[in-house]
């Protein structure tokens, strides 16, 4: 196995060019922040983004917790991959964490200057500093599940030549962001949902909305009534649907659950 190190200063845009340094040296893996990702998906580990405070975050990325670190070595011996590279804020970082996880010693350490201008290591700073955004490198839907309830956007980055490429990067807004919480209105989620029930066929009205906004997750319960004649199976699946899908875009949340009660059946 062949072992790269990409370092460089916390904000300087490490994590969105590690999928080109990947491609360019066709190298097969990497561990950034925690996570390990095999060819473009998370196959172990926790993300060092989803800790509550920077301190947590850190320690995460080195993999102190013997749990964590225990499943991502195992993993990493399970699919053998003939490459990695290790995303750190300093070389020094980068070889903890290849010893900690019986990982071969760097071959090749590259810095960020090495591979990004001033300009661009400027316009990473203040994504990370003053909008409080942090990319991982790989697709949205990877990262569903583990980042409910987060910012999530998925980044897309197009490429000329023989056909159109792309590689996906995903955008989050971590827990230890010292921009703060932010949270959904009830008011907010009533009205998205009365503009889904006008335009879904067979409901009569939204009756109430209600909301569990926790950390990790944006479960919802929507109670509706439909039109007598209607497939009300059919009416509740479609309003579910839609209501998930009208969520997610107008808020950027990410919806894990959204659960439709019919509770009457009017002319």
């Amino acid at each position: 196995m062949k072992v790269y190190s990409l370092t460089g200063k916390s904000g300087t845009g490490k994590s969105y060019q590690a999928m080109n340094i990947c491609r360019d040296k066709n190298i097969e893996s990497i561990i950034d922040d925690g996570l390990f990702i095999y060819k473009n998906r998370v196959e172990a580990g926790i993300s060092a983004k989803r800790q509550k405070t920077m301190v947590g975050a850190i320690k995460t990325a080195l993999f102190t917790d013997e749990n964590h670190h225990a499943t991502v070595a195992a993993r990493i011996k399970a699919l053998s991959p003939k490459s990695v590279l290790v995303l750190g804020t300093s070389d020094k970082m980068a070889d903890k964490i290849t010893k900690r996880l019986g990982l071969p010693p760097v071959e090749e350490y590259i810095h960020i200057e090495d591979v990004t201008t001033d300009e661009e290591r400027d316009v990473a700073d203040r994504q990370r500093h003053i909008q409080g955004k942090h990319v991982i490198p790989v697709p949205t839907l990877q990262l569903k599940r583990d980042f409910a309830g987060y910012f999530m956007d998925p980044l897309r980055i197009f490429r000329g030549g023989g056909g159109t490429q792309y590689a996906e990067k995903t955008v989050v807004r971590p827990t230890f962001s010292y921009m703060g919480d932010f949270f959904i209105s009830d008011l907010v989620m009533t009205d998205i949902a009365n503009c889904v029930g006008d335009e879904t066929e067979g409901v009569a009205k939204v009756i109430k909305v209600y909301e569990n906004t926790l950390p990790d997750s944006l479960c919802l319960t929507a109670s509706i009534a439909v039109r007598r004649g209607s497939l009300i199976w059919e009416t509740a699946m479609e309003f579910q649907k839609s209501f998930a899908e009208k969520v997610e875009y107008m808020t950027a949340f990410n919806v894990v659950k959204v659960d439709v009660e019919v509770k009457q059946v009017v002319e």
